[in-house]
């Protein structure tokens, strides 16, 4: 016995003289110490990261080598010879798959490679600096993989604010974070164009670029971790920390206006087809070569608070970006992108108040003027034709503003317990005024602008979430569990009377339809062997173009969410690991729901990971889902009817048979693999989403038996059930030479959606969600999207090279036809030089040989009455632009 104890005394103290602690501290080259930075043991899953010091100790195997890791510096590997082990990071921004993230899990030793799920992580200095895209969504569009959005135009609020989406699914499935915490929603809901139809999304335009770190794209089913909207991924942005450098540019381009070319056979050279923006919308300007002319002005700059790694950090950013106009029908003269003119500011701050303790806050302001194009008026009415000679196209101008703060405390306990409370606040609110407009029924003495009210959405939310990692328990160990508590409140406030009322003959607002009476005009359509038409129809009420909000639309409706959740991850080996989390969710107007998730990754060899995932998701219906109502003219080509969009819990929406609106359920799996060879990496991710319940807009309803005032009623309703099969591809490789750097990127999403069911019950199906419906659901994503990026440097010169693939996309038109837009190839270029050490010039193009979607026919029965819908790449041809960067 004593022999035994011996022996386990002497493996016991071998074991532990084979060990050693090591410590140091990291900084910069500016010699301000980097908290976060991850340190690991090579060829094991033992690390940690710095506090807010730069400091950091762990215990290694005798002989180690410890990988020094950190967003945008270059990765470090030393060998733990002695004790200490300090160390100066340079930085660089050409790291991606080895980088540290926040998103997907909550153990901060987890890298993008060692991840049992999907994520990119977009350098945004590295993308900016290539690009000529100024706003969030444009970059992400060529850069992500599974990421879509476009602009589009004559569909109402979606012109000032671009739906985006991943893997094909809805605006509204995919949650966005700040800085991990959770951002509030865009007070818009999508009614018109494609993408989004019936979705509410993030604003991330209001979010100024230059303040942004890095974005974290999550593409797999998260709601399990992070709550509803999570069924197809997660979008973080953490934001800007440096000190003591100011960064910014300064940018300016403008669009080809030559539309002529083998995408539109037979037309004329629409080179200076230009509306007068400043007048009544139906006069034309002098022949322009370039529109949409756009400068961007940007700031970025922080200042070290205190000695302990505290910092505040501060962005300024401006934006003025003129109309598109690109070719349309004889008698429809207002198609392209919207005029936008905005102002940002974002803060991030951070102070320790103690050796593992800090307050952070971080937050912004921001408002953007936009100014849009309506669905073009053809009248030749008298009233009309002697204000707007030929027809007029009304304009949608709206006041966006956007405010956001969070703040909180996290501390470390002496334990290892990681603490971290916060709240966080958001609120969005969109303000409509109508110009280039008329009410019809006022006669000659119509206004031409109306105030038509608008909408609001506050968001405020409280954190409390405690996470510790136990590296001795197995190879790794780490457990997270939390609170969360959010109240939401949906606004819609009234307009003008003239923006929303019906007037008689004599100027009074009708309140008693069967004793007043509109003007009227003749009835185009007037059938005289028809008993039943009428030789004249009532002069449409309201403002033209976007009807205003009335008193008896307004909305004052709010809700209350609680939820508690775990997760908690194992390395089994050094080689298998798995995770697994458990949500539960209160909400006050629906009720309760439970879901999970389990995620696992092997490590098959040293250079080959494979990973995969399954989880429940769920996404809560949006209040303004909920309680959003207007009435509106629609126009198709049967010509213009009056429509009531009516609030899911009003009568007429229960005549109809709608029930009450309850969550999207998911059911989200993946299975994928990573691959490093040394300078290149890849990753192959297939996945299956399932969701039942999808809310989606109906078609229009028959409403005139039921003396509403109007002609068509719609709804939102739990309509559909859907499967979607996809693939995320990412191949990356960058090698230095003595010539040169250069590198290559290729990004790819095949993606594959179904829809199964529709629950129409006792409804038509053809007009609950019809043929036409389906396509704008089925088209939120092309079937695939690739894109091949280039990158080549030398000392003071770089360029890039990209070429991005849409494939086919299918609408369908208000004749019932399909509008088919074929496959097409985006190139960008891009060159830069940098004429100091503080300034770099950059000249390009995206879109350089002006390719535009395929023209469709000459009915202009296109959603938003134009050459094109919203589809691919967007419809405003080749933009070229000139950058000055400046860094100082």
């Amino acid at each position: 016995m004593r022999k035994i104890a011996l022996l386990l005394f002497l493996l016991n103290t071998a074991f532990l003289f084979a060990q050693k602690e090591i410590s140091g501290v990291v900084k910069d080259k500016a010699g301000a110490p980097l908290p976060g930075v991850n340190i690991l043991e090579k060829g094991t899953t033992n690390g940690v990261s710095t506090d807010f010091e730069g400091s950091y100790r762990i215990k290694v195997k005798d002989g180690a080598t410890l990988i020094f890791s950190y967003i945008g510096y270059t990765t470090v590997e030393k060998q733990a010879t002695s004790g200490d082990v300090s160390i100066v990071l340079d930085q660089n921004g050409g790291q991606i798959l080895s980088d540290v993230v926040v998103v997907g899990s909550r153990n901060t030793k987890r890298t993008v490679v060692n991840s049992a799920v999907p994520i990119d992580v977009i350098n945004v200095k590295d993308v900016t600096t290539q690009s000529g895209k100024i706003e969030i969504n444009q970059l992400l569009q060529y850069v992500a993989p599974s990421f879509n959005a476009n602009k589009q135009s004559g569909s109402d609020g979606a012109d000032h604010v671009d739906p985006a989406s991943l893997r094909g699914m809805g605006p509204d499935q995919t949650l966005v974070l700040i800085n991990g915490k959770r951002r509030h929603q865009s007070s818009l809901i999508n009614l018109f164009g494609t993408r989004g139809r019936g979705n509410t999304g993030t604003d991330l335009n209001a979010i100024p670029v230059a303040s942004i770190k890095r974005i974290e794209i999550l593409r797999d089913g998260a709601a399990a971790q992070y709550g509803s909207d999570a069924i197809a991924g997660v979008i973080n942005i953490v934001t800007a920390d440096n000190v003591n450098e100011l960064t910014g540019s300064v940018t300016y381009g403008a669009f080809n206006t030559d539309a002529k070319g083998d995408f539109l056979p037979g037309t004329p050279n629409t080179k200076g087809y230009r509306l007068d923006t400043k007048g009544n919308g139906n006069s034309y300007g002098k022949d322009k070569s370039l529109d949409g002319q756009s400068v961007k002005v940007a700031a970025n700059y922080g200042v070290a608070l205190g000695t302990k790694g505290g910092y505040a950090n501060f962005t300024g950013e401006f934006i003025n970006k003129e109309k598109t106009l690109r070719p349309a029908y004889d008698f429809r003269k207002g198609f392209g992108d919207a005029q936008i003119n905005g102002l940002n500011f974002f803060g991030n701050l951070a102070v320790p108040i103690g050796e593992k303790t800090e307050l952070y806050a971080f937050g912004g302001s921001g408002v953007r003027n936009t100014d849009a194009y309506a669905f073009t008026r053809n009248d030749g009415e008298r009233v009309v034709e002697s204000v707007y000679p030929g027809g007029y196209t009304p304009r949608i101008t709206s006041k966006i503003n956007d405010n956001s703060i969070a703040a909180g405390i996290r501390t470390e306990t002496s334990g290892g317990w990681k603490m971290d409370l916060s709240n966080t606040f958001g609120k969005n609110k969109f303000h409509y005024d109508i110009k280039g407009t008329i009410n019809a029924s006022l006669l000659d003495k119509s206004p031409h602008e109306f105030d038509a009210g608008g909408h609001s959405l506050l968001q405020n939310t409280t954190n409390f979430d405690i996470s510790k990692n136990y590296p001795d328990v197995l190879k790794g160990f780490n457990i997270a569990f939390g609170t969360e508590f959010r109240v939401e409140k949906f606004e819609i406030f009234a307009g003008e009377e003239g923006s929303y009322t019906t007037y008689d003959t004599n100027g009074k607002p009708i309140t008693d339809p069967t004793t007043q009476s509109p003007p009227t005009i003749p009835n185009p359509d007037y059938d005289p062997t028809d008993p039943t038409s009428s030789p004249t129809i009532p002069r449409p009420g309201s403002s033209q173009g976007f009807p205003g909000y009335s008193p008896a639309n307004e909305v004052n409706e709010s809700r209350t969410n609680f939820s508690l959740y775990t997760d908690a991850e194992l390395d089994l080996t050094e080689a298998l690991m798995v995770s697994g989390a458990v949500r539960f969710e209160n909400y006050s107007d629906f009720g309760s729901t439970i879901n999970g998730k389990l995620a696992s990754r092997l490590k098959i060899t040293d250079h080959i990971n494979a990973r995969g995932s399954i989880s429940t998701g769920f996404r809560a219906p949006s209040l303004a889902q909920v309680y959003y109502n207007l009435r509106f003219t629609n126009f198709n080509a049967s010509g213009a009817t009056e429509v009531l969009l009516a609030p899911n819990d009003s009568p007429v929406t229960r005549a109809f048979g709608i029930q009450k609106l309850n969550e999207e359920k998911a059911v989200n799996a993946s299975l994928g693999f990573t691959a490093t060879f040394g300078d290149f990496t890849a990753t192959v991710d297939g996945y299956y989403i399932k969701v039942k319940d999808r809310i989606v807009l109906t078609g229009y309803f028959d409403a005139s038996a039921l003396n509403l005032g109007v002609s068509e009623a719609q709804f939102f309703a739990n309509g559909v059930d859907t499967s979607t099969h996809g693939l995320d591809l990412v191949f990356s490789w960058k090698k230095s030479f003595d010539f040169g750097q250069f590198g290559a990127t290729l990004v790819g999403n095949i993606n594959d959606m179904k829809i199964d069911n529709v629950k129409n019950g006792s409804l038509d199906a053809d007009t609950f969600f019809g043929k036409r419906e389906k396509a704008f659901l089925l088209a939120s994503a092309p079937d695939s999207k690739f894109g091949l990026n280039l990158n080549y440097s030398l000392h003071k010169f770089d360029a890039g090279l990209a070429f991005t693939r849409f494939s086919k996309v299918v609408l369908v038109d208000y004749n019932d036809e399909d509008d088919v837009y074929n496959p097409r190839l985006v190139t960008d270029i891009t060159l830069g030089y940098k004429l100091s050490k503080s300034l770099k010039v950059s000249i390009g193009s995206n879109n350089l040989f002006n390719v535009y979607p395929t023209k469709q026919d000459e009915q202009g029965n296109t959603e938003a009455g134009g050459y094109w819908d919203a589809v691919q790449m967007g419809f405003s041809g080749a933009y070229y632009y000139a950058r000055l960067g400046f860094n100082f």
